[in-house]
């Protein structure tokens, strides 16, 4: 019988798979440093790329915010003087209202009755003075009530005494001044009426 000695085939072929397996895993080590290198490059890049846009937006989000400050300090700026102008306007159209609530007075006085003072004290009038009779004071409390310019009289106080041998009585009533709401033809006339 013959004997044949496989051995070193055998260990002949354990040396090659081990070297296949060995470049194989050489090859697979390579590939997944290439992926990884591929993979952290591109992750890289977009990282990069999503700063820059988060530079981008920072920045544009500081433009915006100083054009918002700018828009708010306008807005106030604008408020200030609407609130101006709107004092002004009414400066301007209740110039002439003294004027007219002493013209009222006058009309509305009925005969018989003497102020001796007057006080304005915001939109109220403290009217002090002498009267006939206490149907004077009456009277001249119904012709205020009915006044386009003044309303809501309200005596405060009525006495008698004697003046230059006279007996009156001594009245001291309150009043408000109405204001007429001023409509744009209104104003358009009293500026026209300014004009030379």
């Amino acid at each position: 019988m013959i004997r044949i000695n496989l051995l070193p085939h055998r260990e002949e072929a354990r040396k090659q798979r081990r070297q296949q397996f060995y470049s194989l895993l050489a090859l697979v080590a390579m590939l997944c440093g290439m992926i990884a290198f591929v993979g952290y490059t591109f992750i890289d890049r977009a990282i990069e790329d999503q700063e820059a846009t988060n530079d981008f937006l920072k920045r544009e989000i500081a433009s915006l915010d100083k054009e918002i400050a700018e828009i708010k300090r306008l807005r106030e700026q604008t408020q200030a003087l609407l609130s101006r102008k709107q004092v002004i306007e009414s400066l301007q159209s209740n110039r002439a209202e003294t004027v007219h609530v002493f013209n009222e007075l006058i009309r509305q006085t009925p005969e018989g009755v003497y102020i001796r003072a007057i006080k304005q004290t915001g939109m109220r009038i403290n009217i002090q003075g002498y009267a006939q009779s206490n149907a004077r004071v009456s009277q001249l409390m119904r012709n205020l009530d009915s006044s386009p310019v003044l309303e809501k009289p309200e005596l405060i106080e009525i006495k008698a005494v004697d003046l230059k041998g006279r007996r009156v009585g001594d009245f001291n009533l309150n009043v408000s001044i109405e204001r007429q709401p001023i409509d744009a033809d209104s104003a358009k006339n009293a500026k026209t009426e300014r004009k030379p």
